[in-house]
């Protein structure tokens, strides 16, 4: 089966799309305390989407009705691939809100907060 453009004008290649399904199988924990706080429109009634293929990169999480990419950063991100991956999510008009494992352990309602304040001036 050949995967789905969730993202406007764009394809998504096998390897991508296997590697977005893979790591929607294996999130790390902060991935899952956010995942369940934004899931089924828990969220201000708007939907994200784990792990979705935008250009060639993998979001973490992705609303498409505000054009909003929320990344968690642990200890595997790159600055340099960050930059690059922000760049090219704002080329395609895709805000960027990036937030730490440690933020979110130490205090996920501040993390929605921030959220919610940007969903809200959309």
């Amino acid at each position: 089966m050949k995967p789905r453009a969730v993202v406007v004008g764009q394809s998504v290649s096998k390897v991508k799309h296997d590697l977005a399904k893979q790591f929607r199988r294996e999130m790390t924990s902060a991935e899952r305390v956010l995942w369940r706080r934004v899931r089924d429109n828990k969220l201000e009634g708007v939907h994200f989407r784990r792990q979705q293929v935008i250009e060639g990169f993998i979001a973490d999480f992705y609303c498409h009705s505000a054009a909003l990419v929320v990344e968690v950063d642990g200890a595997t991100h790159e600055l340099q691939h960050d930059l690059e991956r922000s760049a090219v999510f704002e080329g395609r008009g895709i805000h960027t809100l990036r937030f730490t494992n440690a933020e979110i352990y130490a205090d996920i309602e501040k993390v929605l907060e921030v959220i919610r304040g940007y969903l809200a001036s959309r």
